[in-house]
């Protein structure tokens, strides 16, 4: 790629439909390594712990939860606050549960679900990660509506920072790393793939939602958030 000023629109392989389940399985074990690495759910925790301020417990549905990492994650931070929380994950694509379900120790309550979060009844928050980026145009505008319209206390967009020293940082900690080939690649091509500041506004705004009722936050490492409390 000769440049980032525009937002890359190529298709990832891991949203191939005809990815064999125990290669999309290697692919989110290693894609939640490196979530791990980049401390992914910090963002989505700091959300959580300023949006619940006051609450004993909370609903929340996270689209699109992969291996169910940013779940595991919030069921642990809930419970070591003595908070419950009632977890919902929404995917479309129907081997992440599996994947899921594997990856999650007994005891731990989630509701692992396959279908569109359209179809999923209305809940305190409603979060993704690394969610974004795969929509296109059309489809993120209508999800941004849903969240406004179906999360009662607030939501979160988590996803990447279209920079330049991710992008070309990034494949030397894949490599290092040892991450599955479909990683190193479709890890890059999502940092091309993710959202600028400015292109967030714009976003936001066709989507009809007034200037300053959410909130565009950077977290270290190259993350970029939207935040909306009601």
């Amino acid at each position: 790629m000769a440049g980032l000023s525009q937002r890359a629109i190529a298709e990832e392989q891991m949203d191939a439909p005809g990815l064999a389940p125990d290669i999309y399985a290697a692919v989110l074990t290693d894609l939640e390594r490196a979530n791990r690495w980049t401390f992914a759910a910090r963002p989505t925790l700091s959300f959580l712990a300023r949006a619940t301020q006051g609450m004993d417990s909370f609903s929340l549905l996270d689209v699109g939860y992969g291996e169910g990492g940013m779940l595991r994650a919030i069921a642990g931070w809930a419970k070591a606050r003595g908070i419950e929380a009632r977890l919902t994950g929404i995917d479309l694509n129907s081997k992440s549960r599996a994947a899921a379900e594997a990856q999650t120790p007994d005891g731990m309550t989630i509701d692992y679900r396959t279908g569109d979060y359209a179809d999923c009844e209305p809940t305190d928050f409603i979060v993704s990660n690394l969610v974004a980026h795969h929509m296109t145009h059309d489809q993120l505008i209508a999800f941004l509506r849903h969240m406004e319209a179906q999360a009662m206390r607030g939501w979160m967009v988590n996803d990447l920072h279209r920079h330049r020293f991710a992008y070309f940082g990034y494949p030397l900690l894949a490599r290092i790393m040892g991450w599955h080939p479909i990683v190193r690649a479709d890890g890059r091509l999502s940092i091309a793939r993710s959202y600028r500041p400015a292109e967030w506004q714009a976003l936001l705004g066709e989507a009809g939602i007034a200037p300053g009722a959410s909130h565009i936050v950077r977290y270290f490492p190259f993350r970029l958030c939207v935040e909306r409390q009601h």
